[in-house]
Formats: structure tokens, sequence, C-alpha cells
């Protein structure tokens, strides 16, 4: 059985949360890094990783790793990676370089001869990424493709929509148990709401989307139809589960609103979250709590306008009157400006957004 010596890809801070998934899929953990997560699996598991991983942007396979100080060394040490596995004929892979503190430092000269030795078709290839630090070259094959945060479901998007891999993220750090009640105020393009219904009804975020290893030489059909067809089981055991949560999506802008109902309806999961119009002045608790609030409440710096003190002052009254005993978890980038919210918040993750920094901050809320 081949065994591959993989790489996680994810947002800087999510990488404890990308181990938890991975690890709940059986692959052996080899160590956590900044921006990822090395890992070694089959090939079934390589398969299933980029199905169900929420917070990965991208699986590679580390093919090579040598010491090259000359392009003859280079050439030499690449001509005996087994490329015919990864690289389908006649194509040609696209190649990135990143070169530091290394005597190759033209990255196009790398560049040019890895694709004359892996392949040297007319048609795009699978991406290969080469990475040289110090003459210590590594090399990896990617096996996503698109990236994991593309899952096809958002074409709509509202103002500076999140990313669905930092929506899941959330959703997974706020504690929620996939069985309470989850309301979402600040939908926007209702990214948290629909990978929190995805994750309640037990669907595959990727499981609407092609993966980079489907085109390779090597790839196992047969074990690809196995995987998609445990994935299946898992959303019928979940059907099947009366105990179905109540998930809630506002929004005070019309074209979020509609944008989000878009969203869920391509994602799958209109039976599972209800979208609607209406203020944070508005929010009303759903039945069957307590529950989560999970929010990535608009900052000045992202969409401009309003004052964030206010915002936070006006959301901590309304949570505290009608959402007793409930846990909050709001996504801030001023943390003073929180403050102002009134409850007792504690730092889960830090990670960025849109090139802000920002941290989830979770707390409960007096009963």
């Amino acid at each position: 059985m081949t065994r591959h010596h993989c790489l996680a890809v994810c947002t800087p801070g999510l990488e404890g949360l990308c181990a938890a998934e991975l690890d709940g899929l059986g692959v052996r953990i080899r160590r956590t890094l900044r921006g990822g997560v090395e890992f070694t699996a089959s090939d079934r598991q390589l398969y299933a990783a980029n199905l169900w991983s929420r917070t990965a942007t991208r699986i590679v396979v580390r093919v090579a790793a040598f010491t090259a100080a000359s392009f003859a060394d280079l050439e030499q040490e690449a001509a005996t990676v087994p490329w015919d596995g990864f690289i389908p004929p006649g194509t040609s892979p696209v190649v990135r370089v990143s070169s530091t503190a290394s005597r190759l430092y033209h990255t196009g000269g790398v560049a040019e001869r890895l694709t004359a030795v892996a392949g040297t078709g007319v048609g795009p290839g699978p991406l290969v990424v080469a990475r040289l630090i110090h003459d210590r070259v590594t090399l990896s094959v990617d096996s996503s493709g698109l990236p994991l945060y593309q899952r096809g479901w958002r074409q709509a998007t509202a103002k500076a929509p999140l990313r669905e891999t930092l929506g899941a993220a959330l959703v997974l750090a706020s504690g929620w148990d996939r069985t309470s009640p989850l309301v979402d105020p600040f939908c926007g393009s209702g990214t948290i709401g629909i990978e929190a219904a995805l994750l309640a009804a037990g669907l595959p975020p990727g499981g609407g989307r092609r993966f980079a290893f489907q085109d390779w030489p090597s790839f196992q059909p047969g074990t690809w139809a196995s995987v998609l067809g445990e994935a299946g089981n898992v959303a019928a055991r979940a059907a099947a589960d009366p105990a179905t949560p109540a998930i809630v999506a506002t929004d005070r802008d019309a074209g979020a609103v509609r944008a989000a109902r878009a969203n869920a309806e391509r994602a799958g999961v209109t039976d599972r979250v209800e979208v609607r119009r209406a203020a944070v002045s508005d929010l009303v608790a759903p039945p069957g709590g307590p529950g989560w609030l999970v929010a990535n409440p608009p900052y000045g710096r992202r969409v401009g306008g309003g004052d964030a003190r206010d915002l936070y002052a006006r959301l901590g009254d309304v949570v505290r009157q009608r959402l007793p005993g409930w846990t909050v978890a709001l996504l801030v980038a001023d943390t003073r400006a929180v403050g102002h919210a009134g409850l007792r918040l504690e730092e889960r993750l830090r990670t960025d957004n849109g090139g802000i920094a920002v941290r989830l901050l979770v707390g409960a809320v007096p009963a």
C-alpha cells in the first residue's frame, strides 16, 4: 500500500483545528508547523483528507527532498522522482518555486529544469511546488487542485465575505456541539451558518467538486468510490437523526440575505439553515436552547462605517436580554471595542482575515 508524506496547508492560526480534523480521519500526524500540518496517509486517507477537511487550504504530497548546489544536481535528483504516477501523459506540470539563501536563486531556471524532467506535454498538468532553503530542495505535488475553500457553493457574495475555511474554523473553535441551536446575526454571504449546517448534516465540504488527484495516472477509482460511499453513509445517518439543530443566519442587508439564501441552496442545506433579514436588535432565540451565537461582526477597516464600540454595546445588551446561558463566539479585530459588549470572553484562536489580524473570543452569557 502506498504511503504518502503529506502537508496540509492552512491559514496560520488554524493548525490545531486542521490537525484535529486529520487525526479524526486516522492519519498519522508527523508534526504541526506554522501554516501547515505534516502527516502520513494512504491513498484512501489522502482522498478522504481532501474530501473532509474543513480548514485546510490545500494538501500537497512531498515527493522528494535532497540537496542541490547546482542545476546539474537538481536535474539528477529530480529525475529519480516517479513523476509518471502524478503527471498525466501529454501534460506539463505548473511549477511554483521559492528560493531562500540557496545558490539556485534563479527561480525561473529551477522551474524550467523541473518542467523538462517531470513532463513536457502540451496540456497543463498538476501544480508542483519546489521550495529551496540553503540548497535543500523539497518537491511537492498538489493533490487538491483548486483551493479547498472553494467548495463550489459560494457564488453570491456580500461585503467582505468570510472565506469558507475560516467560517468552518469559527464554528469548530467555538465548541458548538452540533445539536444545539446556532445563530449568526451578521451572516453576510451565509458562510458561518452554511458551514455549520454542512457539519450538522454530515456532509463533506468537498462533496461537490473535483480534485487534482483524480487526474493522476496512479489514481484509484475504486478507492475513491469507497470514500464517497462512506461519506454518503455518514450523511444518511445524520439525516435520520431526529435531533436537528436550529441554525439561523440573519443580516440587516437585503442583498446579503439574497446571497446567503442562494448559497445555502447550492450547498444543499436550505432545510437546515434559516436565512432571514433582521437587525441585531431584532434577534430572537430559536427553540431548543441554550445554544451558540457565532459571528464575524463588521469592523471599521473591513467594511467602513459605524462605531464598533456602539455595535458591540448593542450586541451585548441584546444577548444578555434574549440569550441567557448561551455561548458567544466573536471574530474581532479590536479587542478594546468588544469590551463594550460587557461579556467575559477568552481568546480561542488568532489568525488573519483579509489581511487584518483577528481573534476569536468565546465566552458564556450570564444565565
